[in-house]
């Protein structure tokens, strides 16, 4: 199916926001874990939440988490503290994404987990047991659902866990928003320099409801940075969320774009012209680098962003479609050779006539 979209010059509207898919998995999770009576209020409708559900209510030994790499990574962490023997798999393109930093560690503290494919990567045979815990050494420069993976299953350990990170962390706030949402629950953790520590506690059951999604927000933030006459109502959003890509209320301003709080959410209006050039270090949201990066060069305005290096093992590599398909429409992008950066100079090339469009079967490169 191909669309052709004709751009407006005024955009008035207000959005009611989906719920945050960040937050609906981890207490999912969190949920499970506590054993609660409660239901979980306004959750997330996307394939990553609904893989979970069905796990959490399937009478089977085997998951299929399909292209969900959230629900691949929270899940192996989760099963292997169950007692019993499971099988975990998805799609081709998550048998490609790497899963062995947290296999390794999980395997370090005692988890018996074994490859059923390619060494390092899914589909994984997991037989469950109570894990002691303990120290554990990890890089925090792969995937911090690895961390939030460990964290999560932490209080049940007798000995607790202590997570030393290695190397550059990236995506830091999505590590706070475990932890946040942890704490909701009773549990408490302490996170100095690197080292995160949690000790054995019992999560407490709580009544809780997920907010609207902020990356979800960004693709309205885009829409009106690209629109002479926007304003658009958001509802649902926290002023106080701990979702890291809240910050893209301070981003968007560099591209015309202001925020007003209003008590059901955010009013966003087209007030002023774009930065000349845009920089900004993706590291904690790299969710949003994407966005960012076609906005530029739809208005125009050359970039520099750098902590995109996890963008390459995403649902597709990201940097690679980025450059593929905006190369179609004229422009020339370049990236460093190790993915931590990715530049627009103003570089423009014929765009081809009639451009389709390929998504890789990635939702974020869609919008």
């Amino acid at each position: 199916m191909q669309y052709k979209i004709f751009p407006p010059d005024k955009l008035q509207t207000t959005i009611t926001l989906p719920p945050s898919k960040s937050i609906s998995n981890r207490l999912l999770i969190l949920n499970a874990l506590s054993c609660s009576p409660y239901p979980i209020e306004n959750l997330s409708n996307c394939e990553d939440t609904q893989v979970l559900i069905d796990a959490f209510n399937s009478e089977s030994n085997v998951f299929d988490v399909k292209g969900a790499g959230t629900a691949m990574r929270f899940l192996t962490a989760f099963l292997a503290e169950m007692e019993g023997e499971w099988i975990i798999r998805g799609n081709e393109r998550m048998h490609e994404r790497p899963i062995y930093p947290l296999v390794n560690t999980l395997i370090a503290l005692g988890a018996e987990i074994e490859y059923l494919g390619r060494e390092g990567y899914p589909p994984l045979k997991i037989k469950g047991k109570h894990l002691e815990g303990g120290e554990v050494y990890l890089s925090g420069n792969m995937s911090s659902q690895f961390v939030s993976a460990l964290l999560m299953i932490a209080p049940k350990m007798d000995k607790g866990l202590i997570i030393h990170l290695e190397n550059e962390v990236i995506s830091k706030p999505y590590i706070h928003l475990t932890l946040g949402l942890m704490e909701k629950y009773g549990v408490k953790a302490k996170w100095e320099g690197k080292d995160i520590s949690v000790k054995h506690q019992e999560y407490v059951p709580t009544p809780i409801k997920v907010e609207a999604d902020w990356s979800a927000a960004s693709y309205w933030y885009s829409m009106a940075s690209l629109i002479p006459k926007a304003e658009v109502t958001l509802l649902g959003l926290n002023q106080n969320s701990l979702q890291g890509d809240s910050n893209l209320v301070n981003l968007f301003p560099d591209l015309g774009v202001s925020t007003e709080f209003i008590p059901k959410g955010v009013i966003i209006r087209k007030t002023k012209k774009s930065t000349k050039k845009f920089f900004h270090d993706f590291v904690n949201e790299p969710d949003l680098a994407q966005t960012f990066v076609v906005a530029c060069c739809l208005l125009n305005v050359p970039f520099l962003v750098s902590g995109v290096q996890s963008l390459k093992i995403k649902e597709t590599d990201r940097i690679n479609a980025l450059k593929t398909e905006l190369l179609k429409l004229g422009y020339v992008l370049k990236d460093d050779n190790e993915y931590r950066m990715l530049e627009w100079s103003n570089e423009r090339c014929f765009p081809q006539k009639d451009a389709v469009i390929e998504t890789y079967n990635d939702h974020r490169m869609a919008m």
